[in-house]
């Protein structure tokens, strides 16, 4: 009975073992950018304007509304890639720390000790970017907030871009979440501010570029302009990716098709992008997958609209609650890491 005993615990033991070695060798990494649309806890925060997300307003955000948001936010996540749960996901429009760890302690991510990355930024409607992470894949060695300041508008706020720098099998990465402002007021009145985000990102990614040509840099989020605008193209540099620039956006192939993650007055925008340097495109040991991002969606998160339009589902329209998920598509990119 004791030989027995013994042998099973061996037994365990070796199997514990090598599903940890699998885990540890697995050669993919899937990297998901999510805007979820007004990610708010139900609890008033004096100190940022959440009025609009509590049980007492107009739109009666209330504790079962919040969890069920949270439960299709997992859901989401965990369908990108059928096989593995995501590595790295960018996430954009979140108020605070507290809906992060509530968000990775429901469901499939409960058990999967997702690490969080994320700072207060001084946006004016109190959301913010962040990240969520296996620490299981991806070590965090540091992380900074570049704040985007406006000379001409200083009391104008947004959210600061989150850089992190972190490991993946011993090899260094930088990885950048933004949420530039919005079009509100207009695409050419509101250009500029963008523009302006997209200098802070590019003057940070030159130093990084500069000490080291070979860096490995993922860029995300929903910087509400598209691949081929002035802020993207000109400002940042990001071009195709079989245009050999030091910077590609792996979301161009999809947006010349006429895809988006956002839809708008009859038509797809490509807000939602995916940036990342060379070395991401031509590396052998690390790198991306077909060279291409692609968007994520199933049927479940889709609203068919009166025209037959087919558009990301949101939480409500105005004030009216209608359950959806996010008002945007989360997009992704696999690499391959050996």
């Amino acid at each position: 009975m004791k030989n027995n005993l013994y042998f099973l615990v061996v037994l365990i033991f070796i199997f514990s073992s090598c599903s940890s070695v699998k885990r540890t060798l697995r050669n993919e990494c899937t990297v998901v950018s999510y805007n979820v649309e007004n990610l708010f806890d139900t609890v008033d925060d004096p100190k940022i304007p959440d009025e609009e997300f509590l049980p007492t307003s107009e739109k009666k955000w209330d504790s079962e509304r919040y969890q069920k948001k949270l439960n299709d936010l997992v859901r989401v996540i965990s369908e990108v890639n059928q096989k593995e749960l995501p590595e790295i996901v960018g996430l954009v429009e979140v108020e605070n720390r507290t809906v992060l760890e509530d968000l990775i302690q429901t469901g499939v991510l409960k058990n999967q000790k997702y690490g969080i990355i994320h700072e207060e930024s001084p946006d004016y409607r109190g959301i913010d970017v962040a990240m969520i992470y296996r620490q299981d894949v991806f070590q965090e060695v540091s992380h900074e907030t570049l704040p985007v300041v406006f000379p001409d508008d200083p009391e104008f706020k947004t959210r600061d871009i989150l850089h992190v720098t972190g490991k993946i099998k011993n090899k260094t990465v930088h990885i950048f979440v933004n949420h530039w402002p919005s079009r509100i007021g207009g695409d050419e009145k509101t250009e500029p501010k963008r523009v302006l985000a997209a200098s802070v990102l590019k003057s940070r990614t030159d130093q990084i570029l500069a000490k080291d040509a070979n860096a490995r840099i993922i860029i995300m989020g929903d910087m509400n302009d598209e691949p081929a605008n002035k802020s993207l193209f000109e400002t940042l540099g990001a071009e195709s990716p079989d245009s050999g620039a030091r910077l590609v956006n792996l979301m161009m192939p999809d947006d010349a098709k006429g895809l988006g993650t956002y839809f708008f007055s009859g038509s797809w925008n490509m807000l939602d992008n995916l940036v990342v340097s060379d070395a991401l495109i031509k590396g052998k040991r690390f790198q991306v997958l077909d060279k291409k991002g692609f968007i994520f969606s199933n049927d479940w998160m889709i609203f068919t609209n009166k025209n037959g339009d087919k558009t990301p589902n949101r939480s409500y329209v105005g004030n009216k609650y209608v359950a959806g998920v996010s008002d945007h598509f989360p997009v992704c990119l696999k690499m391959i890491v050996k």
